[in-house]
């Protein structure tokens, strides 16, 4: 889609970043009143709208599997902004801020993400197929990735409670880029076919790549539109990020007038920031395309990962209080209920829409016991 209409007027995508630029020097100082709130909260909404479309147009000129990785980046760079604001701000549960927003985003990309995409999918086309060797190694990649930020400090000895002690952090946060960094060189470069749309028979069996080049779809945009976009994408991701430092303390309050955990925080940030990736992943699926809407599940898990935490881990040198990074015995049951499941749905390279419904019901268990732990 073009930035500029078919009559010189300038489009949504453009408006979007700038007013959300605006309302944040704007607000800065003076943001008590609820009118103010709102309109924060409207700029807000309409700055991740539009950095999620930029992010989209850029990565339909750079083509896959790069689109998805340019999509997953971008959204993690809202997220880990949305964590550093909170967790500056302070509070009873800024400590766990990162564990709960981390956990979140993966149990919603693991399960959300790629539930609705099999559900959508399976019901469309009967059955959907992607390339298991690819998805496999992106799966094995976030479970060693939240195995060794998530789950390990609840059972090391050096630091007190779900805690990596200094060294241990800074251990997590060196492997958990370099973890990352090796599979992007691998989905980009070393065995980029791996991640690239199948055709499958009747039996959904995979029988090679997909015509990309005769899909009816539109082009890649043009150079100046991708380099316009990326543009507004780095103006929309500043605004994004400060108006979320703005609005922060509001999250809080709303949750602790309405006496939920303070994990729910963290899953209201990761729904927030991945409900346009979300639909995103169910348009691919739509259009059989399903291991796209696999790249930007797997690939969000892993970039919140990789990214997150060596950022966090960074950002502890100059934040007060702790890091608790370590998972709770019931967010450890539904996260291995998770890891099996998962397991299973993608050892074959195909799947149908009852698939897709296990995994969502992983998602509202997750939900609720948040709500109700």
């Amino acid at each position: 889609m073009s930035l500029i209409g078919i009559r010189g007027r300038v489009q949504w995508p453009v408006i979007a970043p700038v007013i959300a630029l605006l309302t944040l020097a704007i607000t800065w100082f003076r943001h008590d009143h609820g009118a103010v709130l709102a309109v924060v909260a409207v700029a807000l909404v309409g700055g991740i709208v539009a950095a999620v479309h930029h992010a989209e147009v850029v990565a339909h000129k750079v083509g896959e599997p790069f689109g998805s990785l340019m999509l997953a980046v971008a959204v993690t760079v809202i997220e880990v902004g949305l964590i550093v604001m909170l967790m500056t701000s302070g509070g009873k549960g800024a400590g766990s801020y990162a564990r709960d927003t981390v956990f979140a985003a993966v149990m919603i990309t693991l399960n959300g993400i790629v539930g609705l995409s099999l559900l959508v999918g399976g019901l469309k086309h009967r059955l959907v197929s992607f390339n298991a060797s690819g998805t496999g190694s992106a799966v094995a990649t976030v479970i060693t990735l939240a195995g060794v930020t998530l789950v390990l400090p609840s059972f090391t000895t050096s630091a007190e409670g779900r805690e990596y002690s200094p060294s241990q952090l800074a251990f997590a946060a060196v492997a958990s880029l370099a973890l990352y960094a090796a599979f992007v060189f691998t989905q980009t470069i070393r065995h980029r076919d791996f991640f690239l749309p199948v055709a499958s028979d009747e039996r959904g069996r995979v029988t090679g790549l997909l015509d990309l080049d005769a899909d009816g779809h539109a082009d890649p945009p043009a150079a100046r539109q991708a380099w316009i976009s990326f543009s507004l994408l780095l103006v929309a991701l500043l605004a994004v990020v400060g108006l979320a430092k703005v609005l922060s303390p509001t999250i809080e309050d709303v949750v602790q007038e309405l006496g939920l955990p303070y994990a729910v925080v963290g899953v209201v940030i990761a729904l927030f920031v991945l409900a346009p990736e979300s639909i995103a992943a169910v348009r691919n699926a739509v259009r059989d395309r399903v291991q796209n809407s696999l790249n930007l599940a797997y690939g969000s898990a892993m970039a919140s990962i990789g990214l997150t935490i060596p950022t966090v881990a960074v950002a502890m040198i100059w934040l007060p209080g702790p890091l608790e990074l370590g998972l709770e015995p019931t967010q450890m049951v539904l996260f291995a209920l998770t890891v099996v499941v998962t397991a299973f749905t993608m050892s074959q390279g195909r799947a149908y829409a009852l698939q897709g419904v296990v995994h969502l019901v992983l998602l509202a268990a997750f939900l609720f016991l948040s709500v109700q732990p």
